[in-house]
């Protein structure tokens, strides 16, 4: 494309973080000959994890799915017990419940924030219900005052999908450490990254063993590596859980970086907001909420069309500007495996509609200032002359 007598870059929806030390990291443990898991690398990240967050205890995982496995396994679910969670969200987070013999019960999204309706849960909760997975969407915390109060007074568990959340806070506590269970994730999407890679924060001091031999194949090696024990041996189900040292190396110069890294985003969002805010008050948008007492990290920045088709459009005449934008989930209760497996408590009254007019637009580490005006000025173009 041609702008002002030069070619303009394509933007990319996500490029993968980068902070130019992850190549003396990972020279370091080839040099060390210990690229399996739970090297010096791998310590260094729970250990920074565990102070920042002020974590009772984090541990490294192949992914932010297989944090969320653990934590439904921790869980002790029985076959055919009740996991209440919204439908709007990433496959892993049902297939955790399945995976463990239990039923997925969806319910429906706040229109404001694509997080859980909080007040649709405990219409949601049976003789059989087990736990509540709450997922934070776009790094904008659930109303998680209101889920721990039910959760308290039904005897249920709380999980934390905090795959999107990392450094965002509810009320001056860091998303992931509110409940039971938290789960990050680190894939290439994510504010922070390993590649493939995620982490499982145990807040609830009685999981803390059994957490680390689910880990270790369901055997205690961990205790036998504090010198607890003199040999270790297979004592619960389990399973390999454990990132390579290679990807932890990657991971750990971002961690030291995380507050310039998610101010960068921030910036890149409020951007969006300023540059956009004139569509919304013209009611041809709409931008995102950030409730009182949430502070987001930056990780997505999204606008709502009037449905699907204008939606479709808009990602037609971004593209044809060399802007990559996407949408997002299909409600799980509507897809094959949510209908299989799972149900939808109460009404659909907002998921499947609001899920039909998001659209995520660019948010990366190497996204500039110039890149967000460009986008919004393009959109800006689109309601101009396109509508």
């Amino acid at each position: 494309m041609i702008s002002k007598g030069k070619v303009e870059m394509h933007i990319s929806f996500n490029v993968p973080p980068y902070t130019g030390e992850e190549e003396k990291y990972i020279k370091e443990v080839l040099k060390n000959h210990m690229i399996c898991g739970d090297g010096q690398f791998t310590k260094k990240c729970n250990e920074w994890m565990e102070r920042k967050f002020d974590a009772k205890k984090v541990m490294l995982t192949t992914s932010g799915t297989s944090a969320l496995d653990m934590a439904v396994m921790l869980c002790d679910l029985r076959k055919g017990e009740e996991v209440i969670l919204p439908s709007y969200t990433f496959s892993s987070t049902a297939n955790a419940i399945i995976l463990n013999g239990g039923t997925p019960v969806f319910i429906d999204v706040r229109p404001d924030t694509m997080n859980i309706d909080e007040a649709g849960i405990e219409a949601a909760v049976s003789e059989r219900t087990k736990a509540i997975i709450v997922v934070h969407y776009a790094g904008v915390a659930c109303e998680m005052d209101t889920v721990m109060d039910i959760a308290s007074r039904h005897g249920l568990k709380v999980i934390e999908d905090a795959a999107q959340a990392i450094m965002s806070k509810y009320k001056g506590k860091y998303l992931g450490t509110i409940g039971d269970i938290g789960c990050f994730s680190f894939h290439e999407t994510k504010n922070l990254s390993m590649g493939e890679g995620g982490a499982i924060v145990i807040n609830n001091e009685e999981y803390i063993d059994r957490a680390e031999i689910l880990r270790e194949k369901g055997t205690d090696r961990s205790r036998f590596y504090r010198g607890q024990v003199d040999k270790y041996t297979w004592v619960d189900k389990g399973d390999s859980f454990l990132p390579s040292e290679l990807n932890a190396a990657y991971l750990y110069p971002q961690l030291l970086k995380a507050e310039d890294m998610t101010a960068h985003r921030i910036e890149c969002w409020y951007g969006y907001y300023r540059g956009l805010k004139h569509l919304s008050d013209e009611g041809k948008i709409e931008l995102p909420v950030i409730p009182e007492g949430c502070v987001q990290n930056g990780h997505m920045f999204y606008i709502k069309l009037k449905g699907i088709k204008e939606r479709t459009e808009l990602i037609s005449y971004l593209n044809k500007n060399d802007i990559g934008s996407v949408f997002h989930y299909i409600p799980l209760h509507s897809a094959p495996a949510g209908i299989k497996y799972g149900r939808f408590n109460g009404e659909d009254i907002y998921t499947t509609k609001e899920a039909e007019r998001l659209l995520r637009l660019p948010m990366h580490c190497e996204l500039s200032t110039e890149d967000v005006g460009r986008v919004c000025e393009a959109i800006n173009r689109f309601f101009e002359t396109e509508r």
